[in-house]
Order: C-alpha cells, then structure tokens, then sequence
C-alpha cells in the first residue's frame, strides 16, 4: 500500500517568544501524530519567529532556538513522525536559514536556504547567507548540548533530500526559492523526489495570495508529486501579517487547505496521499522522463538521496485503511475589500491580546475593522468557551478573575469593553458627520464620546496672540494661506492630544486599570501625497488602515455594510465625499452628502484614484518623474499632455516637500505594494530637491513635441 498520511500547518509565532513558540510548535505536532500522520511541516524560522530581523545577528537568537529544538525532541515532538523545523543555524562562522529534519531524537538533515528574500518588506541577505551547494559532503558539528542530551555528534548539511526505508522521498524547498526562475521543486521533482516540503514566511499583502497559489499548484501541475506548504499565520511583533493558507497540493490539486484568516495560533491540516498517483503522473509525461535522464548524464549519476534505513513512511499494513478524498478542493481566495477588513482584524487581535491594552479610534475605517474583530473573536470564543481565543478574550475584557468562563454574547458586548471611539468637533463640524459618528458607535457597540475640542483651541490661539500680538484668521475671513494652514493644523494635532489623554483616563472613568491604545486613522494615498498633518490623527499607537488606498477603504465599508447586518450607515460613510472639516462651513458651496464646503480632494489638487496611479507607478513600477509622465501619456491619453505633465510634477513635488513625515508614521498594518512607509518598507530618502529641475525640465520639452494639446481619445474616454 503506498498510501500516507502527512501534515502541515498555520502557526501565530511571535518572535523571541522562545516559550511560546515552542508551546505551538509542540502542540501541532501532537495534532499531527493524532491525525496519524508520518511527516509534519512546520513554517520558515518557526522556533524563533521569523520577524527576529536584527536579532538574528545576535549569537543569543542561535542559542536559544538549539535550546528550545532540544526541549521539543526531549517532549516528544518527533515521537514516531519525522518532523520538518525551520530555526537558524550557524555553519562555520555562517548564518543560514535552514530547516532541520528530525525523527525521534536524531537530527536526519540540516537544509540551508539558498535564496534570499530581499525585495519589498524583506531583508534576508541582511542576516542570512544564500548557501551554495559544496562539491565534497558537509557535515554540522552539532552543539555540546545536544551531544550529551542525545549521543548525537554531527548531522549532514547541504541541499540533500531524505529517502525512507520503505521508499519515500521527501526534498526542501524553502520559501523564497518557490519565486526564483529555477526553483529548487524543479530540480528535486526530475531527481525522483515524491514529496516536496516548503516551510514559509509569507506576509499579507492585497491580491497577493492569488500569485503564491499559483507558484504552488503549478509546481506539481508541470512536475507532478505532492507539494506541502507550512506558513506563520498572525502579526509576530511587526507592521505585517502572516496569512497561514497552509495547503497540501498534489499533481496540481489541492488536497487540504487552512485558512488564510483565522483566530487560532495552530492550525493543522492533514491529507491522505497516494504515491502511486505521483509515480503514474509523472510516468506518463515524456517529457518528464527525457529531462530527468538529462539530468542524471550531466552530472554523471547525478547526487542520491540520504537513505534513513530506520524509518519507515509508509503506515503498517494492520493500521485501519486511510481514506484518501475523492475530490480536489476549490481555492478559496478573497476579495480585496474581505481581505481590508479581515487581514487588518486579526492582525489588531494579536497587537491587542499581546501588548496587554485595549484600542480606541475615531476613525469610521478603523472602527469597522475593530467592529469585525470582534465578530470574528466573539464566534471563536462562543465555539469553544474553554478554548485560547475565549481565554484571550476574557483577560482583553478584564473578564478573567475568578473561574468564570464568560465569553461575550455578542459583538457588540466585547465592542464596549474594548472599543472607545471620540467625535472630537469644532465649530467647523458638520452635523452630518456627528450624526454617522454617533450612528456607527452604535452600530458597534463602542463606548462612544462626542467632544467639543473649540475652547483648546481657542486657548492656543489666545497664547499665540498673548505672545505675539497676532491672530490668524482663515482665507475666507481675510487671512493669508500661511494663516489658514496653521488653523488647521492645531484643529487636527489637538485632536491627537486629546485622544492621548482619553486613553490615559478613560479607564480609570470606567473604574478600570491598564491603558487604551490609541489607532491611527491615515490612509496610504494620503501618506503618498503627505496630505496629513505631522502628529495629527495619523499619530498613534498603530495604524490598521495606514497601507490601504482609499479606493479599497470605500469598498471594503460597502462590503461590511452589506455582510453585516446593522452597519448600514457604512455605506453612507463610503459615498461621502472625504472632507477634513477643518475650515469654516461654506454654506453655498457645501454639499448634502459631505455636509461641508472642504473636500480632500479639492485640497489635494487631484483625485484618490489618481494618487492610487501615482504610487502603483512610483513604488511597484519603479518610475521617476518622466517615466511615469511617458506610462500616463497613453494609459491617460483623454487628457492633452500638457495636463497629465501638470498632474505628473504636481504629484512630485507633493510627494517630495511632504516625505519627511513618513519618517514620523505611526506603525501601519502592511497591505498595499506602494505603500510609502519609511521605517521599514520603502527605503527613500526624506529630504528632497522639490524643484526636480533635470526631471521637470525633460518632461516639458516631451510636452514641447506634443503641439495638439486635446486628448487623443478624448470623445470615447467621455
């Protein structure tokens, strides 16, 4: 019978969390070997988390993930199941990424990475050496402790793939190496290797899961054999989230998928496989057959297997039948606006339970992602009152004394306990945004607040004219724009102060103790163009929606309003034109719909869907100004040329006299490619020449070339 039983899994490590993380890694172990299976996947630097970044430079991080592989063999993580652990190793004064393969007690293989991740969010090559693959057998000298613990000297090192006794192959392919052109799977697929194990550390990312999906099934469609993928599934100490989706995939098809999203810290998912379904696959692909013969004539015999003569894959023949499923599942992916509210939840979930405060924001964007994390944790902790995400949600709630196994019955309930949103007016609100203010609090249960804040800022102001004689006055009341910007400005850093303040005392109001944590309310558009005031409402403690485009916010409300019953209001807030409300009501120019005068695109000098372009074109596509006015020049050709190099350098400029504040952003939840945020993701530099002199100046003799100055599609594009 070549049939086997194997696992992966979703783990939510923390990094350094060496306790805890050793916890999750030995309970999904033990959740394997009750599924019966014979081989466990665990995530990419599972044990000591894989955001470590420059921890890893420290010989501490080594130390203590030997430390806790030993404790996991002592506990018996690997009792009868070959076990796939992802930690790093330093190998002759290198640092590798590297999985390492266990079987009871003894180490089978320790596997390096070969590829970094280096783009994006990623800073592999910072700690991590790509290994190259050594013409004589390496051994790894293992350490003092482990010699004495388990009689064990040394372990093989190198790119090798393991064969049981019984006949099973099983080969690495480390996550980075999935995306690279000559992907490892390729390679140990034509060697003959069943079984191809991948152990990731792939974070969130907009639209991002549907591109690794097909990096995995079309390993095996091409290749044939069974594909197992292990990811981290949770926020371990930073601005991004791991999306689990754990899966089992073979000959192209998926077998066993886990959840993208989820509350859970472990999830594991099993599959029964049939290698004689591999083996016919690949047998009746030609093509296949040349190449892997190729292959072995060019290296002479090519490299063989580590043979394990004391292991044995393959179940006992008086074990019960398997049953293997008869039909492939159907990928389950998202839409981009489930993906806003869902990804950013549970990443707000983990920040919460772990820094041991709660959260408040005014925000309608934020509230609603508060508002489906309390859904989804709510569900979690009433499925399983004895469960984790119950136990989480009773000490987050300060429900925790005593033996009580209170869970919240309802959304909203766990809203109020958590959830403190503020209306911080002045005389310059509108009475349509007080309304949905009030109206969404209501809708989520929220401790909700309406606040005056005009006698702070009529108190500033009365310093400033104590001091110097002078009082602003507004554009529209004679002032100059210098005037208009400061009153503004103090309006928005105000509001900052003030939600700092409640967030100190509130729960003392509340007869409670601990502190609140304040949320941030600045999308990426803005922070692109800088359209944000420095230490305003985009200071704060985190930010969830600091990566999402306004385009993806509006709908991501629209979703909710229309999946969640009672958050109709959303979708209001979704149709209304944005507005700061921070100038005097215009009552002949305000509209019913924004209630106000100012809009945010006004302000801006161009639309959010625009901006959106604009930043696709700078971060993703790597334009500067006269390639990104040579891409718009036809992708915008119903606007003459002299307009889109209007557009173009009025973006630039923006963009570079308002950079420094992204030096200052409040940590956001990462989900847009072309987010511009500073501190770790879009290495720029803040202080520019704002006049782009050679750049502008090649842009207009471009526009000089163009003596037509109408659109050339101008008609069809109306």
């Amino acid at each position: 019978m070549t049939h086997l039983t194997i696992s992966t899994c979703n783990l939510n490590q923390w990094s350094l969390d060496f306790t805890g993380n050793t916890t999750r890694i030995l309970k999904s172990c033990d959740i394997a070997r009750s599924h019966g299976s014979t081989y466990r996947l665990g995530p990419e630097l599972e044990i000591p988390g894989y955001g470590c970044e420059d921890h890893f430079l420290e010989q501490d991080t080594f130390d203590h993930s030997w430390a806790c592989l030993i404790q996991l063999l002592e506990d018996g993580a690997a009792k009868d199941m070959v076990c796939d652990f992802g930690m790093p190793v330093l190998h002759r004064g290198v640092r590798y990424n590297c999985r390492v393969i266990c079987y009871d007690t003894e180490i089978l293989l320790i596997r390096p990475k070969t590829a970094m991740a280096d783009n994006g969010n990623y800073r592999e090559g910072r700690y991590f050496t790509p290994y190259s693959p050594s013409k004589t057998k390496e051994t790894f000298l293992l350490p003092v402790e482990f010699r004495e613990k388990f009689g064990q000297v040394s372990a093989p090192f190198g790119l090798h793939f393991l064969q049981s006794k019984d006949g099973v192959t099983v080969g690495c392919e480390s996550c980075e190496e999935l995306w690279t052109p000559n992907s490892s799977h390729i390679d140990l697929a034509l060697r003959g290797v069943e079984i191809i194990a991948n152990g990731s550390g792939s974070h969130h990312e907009l639209r991002k899961l549907s591109t690794r999906m097909d990096l995995i099934l079309n390993a095996t469609k091409k290749c044939g054999g069974v594909y197992m993928y292990s990811n981290q599934r949770g926020c371990d100490g930073g601005r991004t989230y791991y999306d689990g989706c754990a899966m089992i995939v073979v000959n192209g098809k998926i077998v066993a998928q886990g959840p993208q999203f989820d509350m859970e810290d472990v999830t594991v998912v099993t599959a029964t496989i049939d290698l004689d379904d591999v083996r016919s696959y690949r047998a009746a692909n030609p093509a296949f057959g040349m190449q892997a013969v190729r292959l072995l004539e060019e290296e002479e015999g090519g490299l063989s297997g580590l043979l394990c003569e004391s292991i044995t894959l393959l179940p006992k023949t008086d074990k019960p039948r398997p049953r293997i499923p008869e039909n492939d599942l159907e990928l389950k992916i998202y839409s981009p606006e489930e993906e806003c509210c869902l990804g950013p939840a549970c990443w707000l979930w983990d920040w919460l339970r772990r820094s041991g405060a709660a959260g408040g924001a005014d925000s309608s964007s934020v509230a609603a992602i508060v508002a489906v994390m309390c859904i989804l944790v709510t569900k979690a902790a009433r499925d399983n009152p004895e469960g984790d995400v119950a136990a989480e949600c009773r000490r987050v709630c300060c429900k925790d004394k005593g033996n009580s196994l209170w869970v919240p019955a309802t959304p909203q309930e766990m809203a109020n306990c958590i959830l403190h949103t503020t209306f911080m007016g002045t005389d310059n609100s509108s009475d349509v945004t007080l309304s949905r203010a009030k109206r969404l609090g209501e809708a989520i249960g929220s401790y909700h607040l309406s606040i005056k804040i005009d006698l702070m800022v009529n108190a500033v102001l009365e310093v400033f004219r104590l001091t110097t004689g002078h009082m602003p006055r507004f554009v529209s009341r004679g002032g100059t724009m210098t005037e208009d910007l400061a009153l503004q400005n103090i309006q928005a850093r105000l509001r900052m102060v003030t939600a700092y303040l409640f967030a100190q005392l509130l729960p003392w109001v509340r007869g409670r103790t601990g502190f609140l944590l304040v949320l941030g309310s600045a999308n990426v558009d803005e922070g692109l163009r800088g359209y944000m005031t420095k230490y305003d409402c985009s200071s704060a403690d985190l930010n969830p929606i600091g990566a999402i485009s306004k385009g993806d916010l509006k709908r991501m409300l629209i979703f909710i309003s229309q999946e969640y019953p009672g958050f109709e209001v959303l979708s209001e807030i979704a149709n209304a034109p944005p507005t700061a409300e921070l100038r005097p009501i215009d009552a002949a120019t305000a509209t019913a719909e924004a209630g106000h005068s100012q809009t945010d695109e006004e302000d801006m000098g161009m639309t959010y869907e625009e901006l959106g372009s604009f930043g696709r074109l700078r971060k993703i596509a790597r334009c500067g100004p006269v390639s990104m006015f040579k891409r718009l020049l036809c992708t915008w050709n119903h606007l003459a040329p002299s307009e889109v190099a209007a557009k173009v350098k009025r973006f630039f400029y923006y963009y570079s006299v308002n950079r420094h504040k992204m030096t200052t952003i409040t940590p956001s939840y990462h989900a847009e490619a072309y987010s511009p945020d500073d501190n770790r993701f879009d290495l720029r530099q803040f202080l520019y020449c704002t006049k782009w002199s050679l750049q502008f100046a090649t842009i207009d003799r471009m526009v000089a070339q163009y003596p037509d100055e109408e659109g050339t599609d101008k008609d069809k594009n109306d």
